[in-house]
């Protein structure tokens, strides 16, 4: 017989993660209630689990991340929900994306070892944008002469992309293509986008620098195109 649950306790615990912006831990969870009155770890764990089995089926979730938890829509529905906001998500150049996935997969990493991968300099203000935008972060420094720093995700990166953990990341030798890469994440190429913006040849700047909008190393792509921009790198970065 399955344990119960104490309805009170599950309300207010799905109210709290109906309001908070953020991904919110147990122990978050615990301090709602009254000093003495809270309820255990173990029963604050077991209404987590009632609650996701609550939402299996229906266009919501309950989704953990790393070690916290947050309401969310399903990804499947992306499609309708983007229709109520007009805003267009920021996009990154490709190469911001690529050293973004390098330092995912092979964390920690040094600037040189992300350079040594794409064949190709990376700019500073790379970087920087994923150190602003909280996605990565200096962990260390790499015991060697200049003492170079080590980079690697954050727990908002996981949040971003809707990864409980880093274990959720494909597995680089089960990939093909980008196509399957992106069905991993759960993502979606927008063809359409790329196919009209290369018959325009729009072009717009990116990092400082213009970047014609087309299939090439300098292609613009959304945020939630994470995984595509491995490419050709997956066979060194699985070595």
């Amino acid at each position: 017989m399955s344990k119960k649950v104490n309805k009170e306790i599950k309300n207010i615990i799905e109210a709290a993660l109906m309001i908070a912006n953020q991904p919110v831990s147990i122990d978050r969870l615990i301090a709602l209630f009254p000093e003495g009155a809270s309820p255990a770890r173990e029963e604050i764990r077991h209404t987590l689990d009632v609650l996701m089995d609550d939402y299996k089926g229906r266009g919501i979730e309950l989704k953990k991340i790393d070690k916290s938890y947050r309401l969310q829509s399903k990804t499947e529905y992306s499609e309708w929900l983007s229709r109520l906001t007009e805003e267009k998500p920021p996009r990154y150049s490709r190469a911001a994306l690529e050293t973004l996935a390098i330092i995912a997969y092979r964390q920690p990493v040094t600037r040189g070892d992300i350079e040594d991968i794409r064949g190709v300099t990376v700019s500073t203000d790379i970087i920087r944008n994923l150190i602003d935008r909280e996605w990565i972060r200096q962990v260390g420094s790499r015991d060697v002469p200049g003492k170079p720093s080590l980079y690697g995700t954050t727990k908002v990166f996981l949040e971003y992309f809707n990864l409980s953990g880093l274990s959720e990341l494909p597995s680089l030798s089960e990939l093909r293509d980008l196509e399957e890469i992106g069905k991993e994440l759960n993502l979606s190429l927008n063809l359409e986008q790329a196919t009209r913006n290369t018959e325009t040849g729009k072009t717009e700047e990116v990092n400082g620098q213009a970047s014609v909008k087309k299939l090439s190393p300098e292609q613009e792509l959304a945020e939630d195109d994470i995984a595509q921009p491995i490419e050709a790198k997956v066979g060194q970065l699985n070595q």
